[in-house]
């Protein structure tokens, strides 16, 4: 399957707006330099981009998320996080494969780290593209994209200032609020307030609050809530949700309650 007819087999909302505008320009670049491949999906994709309402039409009814807008949103956003300390480092763009490996399995990544790479390439209108992805994307599926762009930076060991500059604004862009941004954060730190701070908490909370803010936390990155981005998605979910249990139990051993 050529990467045009795959990316075409799984987009929705995507095909318009800013994020349209750069997947179409990475396929004609396919397209120029692969003769013949997937060149009759290059007219579909522009009768779908042409038949497709804007996106802040679209925002009206929010549609359905599918795993491929999900999929295009991560490789875009992915692109700007490693080019935000000034280099791209072999590790990041091997987590990114490997990412997409463990989701997709070996033929559809190395489609996905294909388009990453045209995606690459392009100077990315960071504000445009989430506030797109902002007005079409629920809420859980957001959080599951910031989730993924942490690991992206601590991909080489440590995240560094700008890389979390860069998230940060991404997040704002996104509409995700700042304890939201605060608890993934602290997912990928060791301190001795991470537990807390992923809970969305503070170290004055009482036993009552530690386990009503558990609750809480626990139903808004339950797996269940991208359930519709495919099973694929779901592994990432299950991992941040584990680590909100895991964050309860270390207060829980520490309150002992």
């Amino acid at each position: 399957m050529g990467i045009s007819k795959w990316v075409g087999a799984g987009l929705g909302w995507s095909f318009g707006g800013p994020i349209g505008a750069i997947i179409g320009l990475v396929i004609g670049s396919f397209i120029d330099s692969q003769s013949g491949d997937g060149a009759p999906l290059l007219g579909d994709w522009q009768t779908k981009q042409k038949s497709q309402p804007t996106y802040r039409r679209q925002a009206e009814t929010r549609p359905q998320t599918k795993s491929g807008d999900f999929e295009v949103s991560l490789l875009i956003l992915a692109s700007v996080v490693i080019k935000a300390d000034g280099h791209q480092d072999q590790r990041e763009l091997d987590f990114v494969r490997q990412q997409f490996v463990n989701m997709y399995g070996q033929e559809r990544a190395n489609h996905a780290f294909q388009l990453f790479k045209g995606i690459n390439q392009q100077q990315i209108p960071v504000r445009q593209v989430c506030l797109q992805i902002q007005q079409m994307m629920d809420h859980a599926s957001r959080l599951q994209l910031l989730h993924f762009l942490f690991g992206i930076a601590k991909a080489d060991g440590m995240v560094i200032e700008s890389e979390v500059n860069q998230i940060h604004t991404i997040s704002g862009y996104l509409g995700i609020s700042a304890r939201d941004f605060e608890s993934i954060k602290a997912m990928f730190y060791n301190s001795s307030d991470n537990s807390y701070k992923i809970l969305e908490i503070t170290k004055e909370a009482s036993v009552e609050e530690i386990k009503a803010a558990y609750r809480k936390m626990a139903k808004k990155y339950h797996p269940d809530r991208v359930i519709h981005l495919g099973e694929e998605h779901q592994k990432g979910a299950v991992e941040k949700f584990r680590q909100v249990k895991d964050a309860y139990e270390k207060l829980k051993a520490e309150r002992g309650f």
